[in-house]
């Protein structure tokens, strides 16, 4: 640990992974595909200086395939990424199938959404599979219920998540001893939206002395102040000694919030699926390039920002790359908005070293947007 908030669950650390050292909290773009779209592995590492990123072991899985990725050297080489890699286990994407999708105690049978082939995940195998694509930090399968769902169904799936949990454990353990390289497995604590279910998990998962542990179900449509109850109360069971990651969380002026409640990591779609949708995160708020009033705007995007887009284009030739329609629109707008999300988290992590954590939590709530 590096330093720690003394007002709030805050703390500044360091994460040694296999592909290098990672200062947290963090913040991890979403590379679903092995690729976060509209931007190259230079661009991340190089220009923005990211450090770990995020794959999606569903997508990847069925296309190209994990054995494939292993015969091409694994997943750092096949997307020539020299920094560190996290996958998710695939559960929320298998789960979000509903119709396609049959759970029993030991995984869950699903289709395919790209030809409708029938494929099976169980603990063991997504460990497999992530194992193949090299991943520093692997994910435990778990069962994501949908928001709302009752307390009873909430209990199933999290009972189920910890019996999942306690075989990826051991499966992985028994793995990575045949193997050189270190590799990393974070259980995922669950209970929907009720506080009891998710200390209960969190207290069992805790048992299992794993190298960190991340909190999932969030961002599935609960109230955003819900959520941060669910973290919460998920984080207070856990082992302080060990890194929390959120997952699949949140805006801009959110983040502050989830370190605040004890995350050291954080990953989430908006960044860049806002950006190509045209909606950009600045420091003086949002701006949503279309609107009319910045057809002859020669200004910069955010004055505030150092970005490349930032430095060489205006609000104008922004927009008029967004509604002609233009791939450069996205790339340029892409690599903004992760700017930001970014920068905001270095300001945090200074913050907390700095002693000035909660002052800063105060003068970070939502501004007013650009429009």
């Amino acid at each position: 640990m590096v330093a720690e908030c003394a007002r709030t669950r805050a703390r500044a650390g360091l994460l040694h992974t296999a592909h290098g050292v990672i200062e947290t909290p963090v913040f991890m773009p979403v590379g679903t595909q092995a690729t976060v779209k509209g931007l190259s592995s230079r661009d991340l590492a190089e220009d923005l200086g990211v450090r770990i990123l995020l794959a999606n072991t569903y997508h990847l899985y069925l296309r190209p395939g994990a054995e494939t990725i292993r015969g091409l050297g694994g997943l750092h080489r096949f997307m020539d990424w020299p920094h560190a890699i996290l996958t998710d286990s695939g559960g929320f994407q298998v789960f979000s199938l509903s119709g396609l999708r049959k759970i029993d105690e030991d995984g869950v049978t699903f289709q395919s959404h790209l030809n409708g082939d029938s494929h099976r995940f169980t603990p063991e195998s997504t460990v497999d599979a992530q194992l193949a694509f090299g991943s520093d930090i692997l994910m435990a399968l778990d069962e994501c219920p949908e928001y709302p769902v009752s307390h009873e169904m909430a209990r199933e799936a999290m009972q189920r998540t910890v019996r999942w949990a306690r075989q990826a454990a051991g499966h992985h353990a028994r793995r990575v001893s045949e193997l050189e390289t270190r590799h990393a497995l974070f259980p995922i604590v669950q209970g929907s939206t009720f506080a009891d279910l998710r200390r209960e998990c969190a207290t069992e998962l805790a048992d299992l002395d794993a190298d960190g542990y991340a909190i999932g179900g969030l961002s599935v449509g609960e109230p955003r102040p819900l959520s941060l109850e669910m973290v919460e109360a998920s984080e207070a069971a856990l082992p302080r000694s060990r890194p929390r990651y959120a997952m699949g969380v949140g805006m801009p002026a959110e983040l502050g919030e989830y370190v605040a409640r004890g995350v050291d990591m954080m990953d989430c779609v908006l960044p860049s699926r806002n950006a190509r949708n045209g909606y950009l995160f600045t420091s003086v708020g949002r701006v949503v390039i279309k609107h009319a009033r910045y057809k002859d705007d020669a200004g910069p995007l955010d004055p505030h920002c150092g970005c490349y887009t930032c430095q060489r284009y205006s609000r104008a030739y922004l927009r008029h790359l967004f509604l002609a329609g233009e791939i450069l629109f996205a790339m340029l707008a892409t690599r903004h908005n992760l700017r930001r999300y970014l920068d905001i988290m270095r300001e945090i992590r200074l913050a907390i070293i700095s002693g000035s954590f909660p002052e800063y939590l105060e003068c970070a709530r939502p501004a007013e947007d650009a429009g």
